[in-house]
């Protein structure tokens, strides 16, 4: 089981200095806005391995992980976990309960439509084009509204999207030089 601990909790600690927060959103959404002292490592791409090795003498320590409201974190915890790596904190409710908590971020330009945005316009877009080719083409093609009514339903109830770890690999999320840790070597103090 992933240990939790709530920004109110949190808040101590980050004001002590000294910790390791990763930030497992795509390196746009952490550009928008992000955690001050959190480094980027894309869900997408975390190694575990590379991360806690860069950590050196911290690598005992614990790692705190936070997304944009808790779910990518939580998966994300559980890959450390996976990996041998017991000593990884989730930040309950993400970066939104760290904003309402008043805790310091660094905020770029908006430049990006949200992860979640585009997962729901892609959502979109392929239900009303299955809808338009059943009733253009064939019924064959309600096979594509299905399908993504039941990736939402899965998404819903595994808190895992599918289509939300495509489109963060796609070139327009990828787009900014942020630093990224998802390989290792910056973790370290």
């Amino acid at each position: 089981m992933v240990s939790t601990i709530s920004c109110q909790e949190f808040a101590p600690l980050s004001r002590k200095g000294g910790f390791d927060l990763i930030d497992v959103r795509t390196p746009m959404e952490f550009y928008e806005v992000h955690a001050v002292g959190s480094l980027n490592a894309s869900l997408d791409r975390l190694n575990p391995e590379l991360i806690m090795a860069s950590r050196g003498a911290r690598a005992q320590e614990p790692l705190y992980v936070i997304c944009r409201s808790g779910g990518r974190s939580a998966q994300a915890c559980n890959t450390f976990v996976k990996a041998g790596f017991e000593n990884v904190i989730n930040i309950e409710g993400g970066t939104l309960a760290w904003i309402a908590a008043g805790l310091p971020v660094n905020r770029g330009t908006k430049q990006m439509i949200s992860l979640e945005r585009q997962v729901r316009i892609a959502a979109g877009i392929l239900i009303v084009a299955g809808t338009i080719l059943t009733a253009t083409i064939s019924r064959w093609f309600l096979v594509i509204p299905g399908f993504v009514g039941a990736g939402l339903t899965f998404a819903g109830m595994s808190n895992t999207c599918g289509m939300g770890l495509i489109l963060a690999r796609m070139p327009w999320n990828k787009s900014l030089k942020v630093k990224d840790c998802s390989g290792g070597g910056c973790c370290s103090p």
